[in-house]
């Protein structure tokens, strides 16, 4: 019977002596009573020592389901007795385990308080170790009965695997000990208060507690024993603790095989034919396991009393040469913050949705992962040695709450917190000790400064000198092994790649720190619209061997599920709760929504970071493929081109490409039947899309799913010659001008319609409904500026409307009140005799006029048409948005969307939904009706929206915006770029946008086919 599940593997470093599985504080020694546990210093008491978790063949009892349940107010009104088992608990409620209480029922009105999210900020007033009274607890209740078969020898362990603050536990009314550390597991010897038959077991869990100010880790903020509970059999002559030290020498392909327990024993891997003693050591030739080819050899450890079940995986972990290598090869991070979440449970997740985001990762070529800023469920590093990513350990530690108070009384350099500091990182690295896909430690986050930090890494450089250590909030990197930073810009990163970066006041410092490999722990903030900016960090990182990389912060939005009072479901975040204190939306920061949908920006960063090339050569019909994996070969891969006029499929096939060595390149000539079809004319422009696809079915995805591609222009589309002679304007008998097949407003000029296609406009446009980046950063918020200018309420000048014999002209001036800063926008309309279908030609000429200091959200037009235009097909970039620096996904094709579809339904309403380099786009509807054909002689962007910028900026969650009658669509020469200033470097300069003259294009038509 499996007590929990597990993994092992590890480093050839030598071990230290395997901890014996005792109590380490004698269960007698404290009092539950006066709840001084709770404000203590101490990390708990009568906890058994950590160990690693295991699959073993003892009994174990599940005691996960329906707890009864109180939730007190504060310690005043905590329930006298509630510990005992004869207590009457009948008209108690009924809480799941694993839960976290704030999350019941909170999809309509929470029944036991509300989630509260904050960044920094504690939620109490800042008095270590004290808490405020007012401090929810919840008393929790469940009765089992021990089974029959319950093994008389031997000792009783319960085991919590994760409870959020501090909490206290008894069985049958014994107190059997207290814990902090909400993301550790913990254990308590429960062998003399177990009886036959009826149990019952009772824990008190408070919200807070002198943990809390250990856990400030930029999430909501949940309580309530919400990872799984269990009562395991711990047999006499039982295994205890397991230590598997599983290296790989790359040079004799040999694995070096050595396994501490707290017992003797012997250890068979059948696969390998090894049979050998606990504490033996052996060499055998074996593959090793790395992320890309993550081999996991199954093994069993059985002593006297017990078996246990491990899966090993061979590979050593070491810095040398100032570089970070596994199995002797300097690896490349691809990584992702990944934070906990489920919209509805919170932190509790299954292992379903564990799976679930690691398949997401793998086929969005994300290989690492740092456990931001807790060390996650086991089960998920269970999965990562099976399915193979590099993980970060990060212990559940961080202090950020006391910066905004200059560090005053932070616990990292206060020696009475250093038992809580060394109790946090040993109970990881204890519990995750035996995982291949542990590469590093991490001592915590953005935790200050300090002689505990150094503490644990001592402790932990001596517990397991084969892992590097890593923290990123003291620079002077004196006690880790990597240096690590938080959005350094592209500027500092290439600096610090080049090993130039700013000097500290302390030469020794800055020589020892430029011998570490150099990683970013967090960068490209990925809130709301974006991240911008990811090619060029990827460039960086290929370029300078010592950037090996970093994690995106991060991989979801953390929000909250919850209903409209009408039913309509939207995700809550910081604030929607009537917290006092608050950091709004920043808690949705992640490249997927809370349903686990991709955004754009995990796909823009599946693109950048992919890792195999592929280039096209049209001029020497070739294609070069790069394999930039640091262990496999591209065997895996099989290639397909696919050659497309104007968007539609003329000819494909397979590409046969050799597998390339890791680091290597290949270059291949085109194959006849390709060469064939180029060779025949084009039909408009001709484009030839190469991709590399898996060849058969892997663990995290099936045979065929796209791992990179690459896209060249063999043909340009041919020349438009000038547009012929113009037709003269007319007049209607309800007074319109007349030109072609458009009619305008005589006062205005401005379009009113095309055909019989109802328009409104085009006018020039500036705004855009300001990002999440925008309205941040560290250089102050870019969309304050804009507002200041007041470019979200332009008024428009007519000046003149003149006709004659080429078309119409319209000149206006467009500014704002309160500035003299304008725009001239002189729009010439003509109507070509030699035009199909009598089609309309806009020419926009806009010249600034004053002082523009500051960069625009957009230049372009908008316009609107009938809702009932509610299809879009476009030929152009796609299928999904992009910006300025977000558009290495982009791929040229022909794409169609439903008008919902092209909406990106970010947490926070912001601009969205941009599709560029177009070359044409319509709307039609869904009967056949007229439509409206927008195209241009250079690509242009669109977004075509059922509400204004306006609307989309006034808005704070998706269901505030209401469909109205019209389509909205902006057609843009340019944009601003996205950058990453919501936390992180602004808009690059090469992706600013400023104001200075411009002559936009576009030919307006409501009738004739859909290009071919």
């Amino acid at each position: 019977m499996e007590n929990v599940t597990c993994t092992a593997a590890l480093n050839g470093a030598p071990a230290t002596p395997a901890r014996r599985d005792t109590p380490s504080v004698p269960s007698d020694r404290f009092d539950h009573a006066s709840l001084d546990y709770v404000e203590s210093h101490d990390p708990g008491q009568g906890r058994l020592a950590p160990r690693a978790r295991s699959v073993s063949d003892a009994m174990a009892l599940d005691l996960d389901g329906d707890w009864r349940f109180r939730l007190a107010a504060s310690r005043h009104t905590l329930t006298p007795g509630f510990e005992a088992p004869d207590h009457d608990d009948a008209r108690w409620d009924l809480l799941a385990v694993p839960s976290s209480w704030q999350l019941r029922d909170v999809a309509d009105t929470p029944r036991y308080g509300s989630p509260a999210y904050t960044n920094v900020v504690f939620p109490f007033p800042v008095d270590p170790p004290r808490v405020p009274d007012a401090n929810p607890t919840g008393e929790y209740r469940r009765e089992f009965q021990l089974p029959a078969e319950w093994p008389e020898s031997g000792r009783g362990v319960l085991r919590f695997e994760g409870v959020d603050s501090a909490f206290a536990v008894f069985l049958n009314g014994v107190p059997l000990g207290n814990g902090k550390g909400s993301r550790l597991p913990t254990e308590f010897d429960a062998t003399d208060a177990l009886r036959p038959g009826r149990n019952v077991l009772a824990v008190r869990v408070h919200q807070w507690s002198a943990g809390s100010y250990l856990e400030d880790q930029d999430m909501w903020w949940l309580s309530g024993i919400f990872r799984s509970v269990a009562l395991l059999h711990r047999p006499l002559d039982g295994v205890g603790d397991v230590f598997v030290h599983a290296g790989y020498d790359r040079g004799s392909g040999e694995g070096v095989l050595r396994v501490e327990a707290g017992a003797p024993g012997r250890i068979t891997v059948a696969e390998l034919g090894l049979d050998l003693a606990v504490g033996e050591e052996v060499r055998v030739p074996v593959e090793p396991w790395t992320a890309e080819t993550p081999r996991l050899y199954d093994a069993e450890l059985a002593t006297a009393g017990e078996r246990v079940r491990l899966r090993i995986g061979f590979r050593t972990v070491a810095v040398e040469d100032g570089l970070l290598r596994v199995n002797g090869v300097p690896v490349l991070l691809r990584g992702v913050n990944r934070h906990e979440w489920d919209p509805d449970t919170g932190r509790t997740l299954t292992p379903e949705t564990m799976r679930h985001d690691i398949e997401l990762m793998k086929r969005h070529n994300i290989n690492a992962v740092r456990t931001s800023h807790y060390p996650p469920d086991a089960r998920f590093l269970d999965l990562c040695d099976e399915l193979g990513l590099w993980v970060v350990d990060e212990c559940d530690l961080e202090t950020h709450g006391f910066e905004p108070n200059n560090w005053r009384d932070n616990p990292s350099a206060d020696p009475r917190w250093r038992d809580a500091y060394l109790d946090r990182m040993s109970r990881m690295v204890e519990r995750d000790k035996n995982h291949p896909s542990v590469i590093m430690w991490s001592l915590g986050n953005e935790s200050g400064t300090g002689g505990n930090l150094r503490a644990m890494a001592d402790w932990t450089h001596e517990r397991d000198p084969g892992r590097p250590v890593h923290y990123e909030g003291d620079w002077d990197s004196g006690y880790v092994d990597v240096y690590s930073r938080m959005y350094a810009d592209h500027d500092e990163t290439d600096r610090i790649g080049r090993g130039t970066e700013e000097p500290t006041k302390d030469p020794a410092l800055d020589a020892h720190r430029r011998t570490l490999p150099f990683i970013l722990c967090e960068y490209a903030h990925a809130m709301g619209n974006g991240p911008g900016g990811l090619t060029e960090y990827q460039r960086l990182f290929e370029q300078h061997p010592r950037l090996q990389g970093g994690f995106v912060w991060e991989w979801i939005d953390h929000g909250v599920r919850r209903r409209t009072p009408d039913g309509r479901e939207f995700f809550a975040y910081g604030g929607d709760f009537g917290e006092v204190v608050h950091d709004g939306n920043f808690v949705a920061d992640g490249l997927v929504f809370p349903d686990r949908t991709p955004s754009p920006g995990l796909t823009e960063y599946k693109k950048v970071i992919e890792p195999v090339t592929v280039r096209i050569d049209p001029h020497a019909r070739r294609v070069s493929v790069r394999n930039g994996l640091d262990f496999a070969t591209t065997g895996h891969l099989s290639f397909h081109w696919l050659l497309e006029d104007e968007g539609v499929a003329r000819a494909e096939g397979e590409l046969t490409v050799p597998a390339v060595a890791p680091g290597g390149t290949a270059v291949v000539a085109w194959p006849g039947a390709l060469t064939e079809a180029a060779a025949a004319g084009a039909a408009g422009e001709r484009r030839l899309t190469v991709s590399a696809r898996l060849a058969k079915d892997e663990a995290w995805a099936p045979a065929g799913h796209e791992v990179a591609w690459g896209q060249a222009l063999l043909a340009a589309a041919p020349a438009v010659p000038p547009p012929g002679r113009g037709r003269r304007p007319g007049t209607t008998a309800e007074g319109l001008l007349t030109l072609g097949e458009g009619a305008f407003d005589p006062y205005t000029g401005t379009l009113v319609r095309i055909g019989a296609l109802a328009v409104e406009g085009p006018r020039l446009d500036l705004w855009r409904a300001p990002t999440d980046n925008d309205l941040r950063g560290w250089g102050g918020s870019v969309a304050e500026r804009w507002r200041a200018a007041g470019l979200d309420r332009l008024e428009h000048r007519v000046l003149s409307v003149d006709t004659g014999e080429e078309g119409l002209t319209v000149t206006t001036r467009v500014a704002a009140a309160g500035t003299d800063a304008a725009m001239s926008a002189v729009y010439h309309w003509s109507a070509p005799e030699d035009r199909p279908g009598g089609g309309l030609r806009l020419t926009l000429e806009v010249e600034p006029v004053g002082v523009w200091d500051l960069p625009l959200p957009r230049l372009g037009l908008r316009a609107a048409v009938p809702g009932a235009l509610d299809t879009v097909s476009w030929f152009g970039g796609g299928p999904y948005e992009a910006y300025p620096d977000t558009r290495s996904a982009l791929r040229i094709g022909r794409f169609t969307a439903g008008l919902d579809q092209l909406q990106t339904p970010y947490l926070f309403p912001q601009e969205n939904g941009s599709r560029a380099d177009v070359r044409w786009v319509r709307l039609t509807d869904r009967t056949g009706g007229p439509g409206l054909l927008v195209g241009g002689p250079a690509p242009f962007a669109f977004a075509a929206r059922p509400w204004s910028s306006e609307e989309l900026d006034a808005a704070r969650h998706p269901t505030d915006l209401v469909r109205g009658d019209l389509v909205r669509l902006t057609l843009d020469a340019a944009q601003q770029g996205i950058g990453s200033a919501s936390c992180g470097p602004g808009v690059l300069p090469e992706y600013r946008l400023f104001a200075g003259p411009v002559t936009f294009t576009l030919d307006w038509a409501s009738e004739g086919p859909l290009p071919a």
